[in-house]
């Protein structure tokens, strides 16, 4: 393994920007190492550390971090998009979207419906068995709860060309127009009080942010500092003068969130951001052009969406083994608890790595296959994508708690259950590989 990550590490060309690499591993790793921290498993349930020590929360402008990943992916897919476009041979007709989506996709989709299908199946048997009460009830709500990330993200892919267009086009003016919606949408929600508006965030919010990668990849973010300055400046001033709440992570039982739906205070959280890792560019890539730390990258790169996938598993994992052991569960946030922190942690890192080792191989690309430019695939793979991202989008709200019941949840004015949820996800993925074959 060692040798092949060398190997790997070495045919990287030159271009390459590592420095990207580095950043998404880092943004997936804050987010697995946040969790961890957050998720305080008592006997009673799980709480939530932030609300438990409200102190806590300003931590969350610095460990939130996933607007830095999906700036990362508009990187990489404006420079994969263009790539396929570039090898097309002139006057081809073969699908470039359907290609793209598979390509994208493959890294993505398969090590999730591995997840979804494992866990699903553990779940059914968990119920039928009566044991779906307790810890692994919570955990069976819970191990779904990422996939919100894989849902959004999904949506970034299926929207680039036509994002990386009006970007072609505008420039800075696309971006502009998505920040602008987002405002607007706050706006309606907060001084109109129209209901449901808020919702339209999750597409305006996140799509700003992953249109700032379209500006990394041409080389037009010239003043980071600006940038981070004014989003830093605008997202204290939206927190301490309008309604937005301090935490950039949802809070149990909050009126208002920063994440879900996003707000303008999050879009702000993301500007600057963007800009301060941007201003850390050249000494990031000086650390990466290390031989050692670019093989670590490469290594981490290749498995970091297994990881992300089972790192809730391997965390309730460890509290039900403390639980089963007769360990005792410290009350969040008293010394016992912090004293208790690095060895669960430590425990969750060699279960996740375990977890990794058998699942990881899903996340390995399959064989490039020859396009017949089939008419039509465009259109499928559309079909594909949004059925995969609402079916993802779904069980990350539904969980498997409530499989014999028939839980649901509300899902764009649509209550949907688990089974069709994943009925969705799995479709929708045989769509994308058939269509981009």
């Amino acid at each position: 393994m060692g040798s092949s990550v060398r190997e790997l590490a070495g045919a990287t060309p030159v271009t390459r920007d590592r420095y990207i690499d580095l950043l998404r591993v880092v943004s997936l790793g804050t987010v697995v190492l946040g969790h961890w921290l957050m998720a305080a498993v008592t006997t009673g349930g799980v709480d939530n550390l932030l609300a438990v020590v409200p102190g806590l929360q300003p931590l969350t402008w610095l460990l939130q971090i996933m607007p830095v990943f999906f700036f990362v992916g508009g990187f990489s897919h404006a420079l994969s998009y263009r790539s396929l476009l570039r090898r097309r041979p002139e006057g081809s007709t073969d699908p470039v979207y359907a290609a793209f989506l598979r390509a994208r996709l493959q890294r993505l989709l398969r090590p999730t419906m591995v997840f979804v299908l494992v866990w699903g199946a553990a779940a059914l048997v968990l119920q039928l068995l009566g044991s779906g009460g307790g810890l692994t009830g919570v955990t069976l709500r819970l191990v779904t709860q990422p996939l919100w990330f894989i849902g959004v993200y999904l949506a970034m892919v299926a929207f680039t060309p036509a994002l990386l267009g009006l970007h072609d086009r505008y420039g800075w003016g696309a971006f502009a127009a998505l920040a602008s919606a987002a405002v607007a949408v706050d706006v309606l929600r907060f001084a109109a009080g129209v209901p449901y508006v808020e919702f339209l965030n999750f597409a305006f919010v996140w799509l700003a942010v992953h249109q700032l990668g379209f500006l990394r990849a041409d080389g037009r973010i010239a003043r980071p500092a600006l940038l981070a300055g004014a989003g830093l400046t605008a997202a204290v001033a939206l927190v301490a003068l309008g309604p937005y709440p301090l935490s950039m992570v949802g809070m149990p039982g909050e009126k208002i969130s920063n994440m879900a739906p996003p707000t303008l205070a999050l879009l702000c959280h993301g500007l600057w951001l963007v800009g301060a890792v941007e201003l850390l560019r050249a000494r990031g890539a000086r650390l990466v052009a290390r031989p050692r730390v670019r093989a670590t990258v490469v290594a981490a790169n290749g498995v970091a969406m297994t990881a992300f996938l089972w790192h809730l598993t391997a965390m309730l994992g460890v509290y039900g083994a403390m639980l089963a052991l007769g360990v005792p569960l410290p009350d969040p946030a008293t010394g016992a608890w912090w004293a208790q922190a690095p060895v669960r942690i430590c425990a969750a890192v060699a279960l996740t790595a375990l977890l990794v080792s058998v699942f990881r191989t899903f996340e390995r690309p399959a064989p490039a296959v020859p396009s017949r430019g089939a008419g039509g695939a465009g259109a499928l793979s559309a079909l594909g994508v949004t059925l995969a991202l609402l079916g993802v989008l779904g069980l990350s709200m539904v969980g498997y708690a409530g499989l014999l019941e028939g839980r649901t949840a509300l899902l764009i004015a649509v209550h949907i259950s688990a089974p069709a949820a994943v009925a969705m996800a799995l479709g929708g993925w045989l769509l994308v590989e058939r269509a981009g074959r």
